[in-house]
């Protein structure tokens, strides 16, 4: 419970940091706002072809009566949508930090070299970023989609859909949000995707405290802007706090 509440706390540091540095903020929803773009388009792309889409998959109703091919096509295109929002959702975090790699280096260097303590990091590029970004965040994804579709799909229980399955949603949200929120602070000590989960398993609450407000409140439209960059920055604090305990032996980044 202790490391819970230090994670809300480091997330509240992030919000008064940035609050000090305007310029870091509006760095930091860049990002924000080029993968909200291209996932809304995407969505709306996905949407203005449905028709054709549910027709594709769904080749054995050709010869079906009418009422019966609308109903297995509607069914499909709403399976379609609430598919690609559900994986727009899962992995907007990852996306969003491939995108804005250089962004978020620059917001962990500033903020790191203002606390002190840093150690010597590595010197990545954008392109190297958003390799590491996508690769991982592929990776977080999966594993993600593991626990959520079977929860998305449990959510139609009735009574445990509606209470126990959404308190079990947001941990494992929270859970892997923190993971992505981290890891450009690992990636400048070169330090690979299973160090990052290794050591911060190790100290779950931590992450649950800094993920569950952040991947909350981003559940709130146009929030996210200004949510993201203060849970980034608490991702840093909370790096700096897992690595503080743990011996320093950075193994390179590939």
């Amino acid at each position: 419970m202790r490391d819970f509440v230090r994670g809300v706390r480091f997330f509240g540091q992030g919000l008064l940091i940035l609050l000090r540095s305007p310029k870091l903020l509006l760095i930091g929803a860049l990002p924000v706002v080029l993968t909200t773009a291209l996932l809304t388009g995407g969505l709306i792309a996905l949407v203005y072809w449905i028709g054709d889409l549910s027709a594709l998959i769904t080749p054995f109703a050709d010869d079906w009566a009418g009422f019966w091919q609308t109903t297995i096509r509607i069914a499909a295109g709403v399976a379609i949508v609430g598919l690609a929002a559900v994986l727009g959702m899962v992995s907007f975090s990852a996306l969003t930090l491939a995108i804005g790699g250089p962004f978020y280096e620059h917001i962990a260097e500033k903020v790191e070299d203002d606390l002190g303590g840093a150690p010597s990091e590595l010197e990545l590029s954008w392109g190297r970023l958003l390799w590491m970004g996508l690769r991982d965040g592929v990776l977080l994804m999966l594993r993600s989609l593991m626990f959520t579709l079977p929860l998305f799909v449990a959510g139609f229980i009735p009574v445990v859909g509606q209470t126990v399955v959404p308190v079990l949603m947001a941990f494992v949200t929270a859970w892997f949000l923190a993971l992505e929120l981290v890891a450009v602070s690992f990636y400048r000590r070169g330090m690979d995707l299973r160090q990052r989960r290794e050591l911060l398993a190790r100290r779950r609450g931590l992450a649950w405290g800094l993920g569950l407000p952040a991947s909350l409140l981003c559940l709130i439209p146009a929030v996210a802007l200004v949510v993201f960059p203060i849970a980034f920055v608490g991702g840093v604090l909370v790096a700096r706090e897992v690595l503080s305990t743990e011996p320093e032996a950075p193994a390179p980044v590939t």
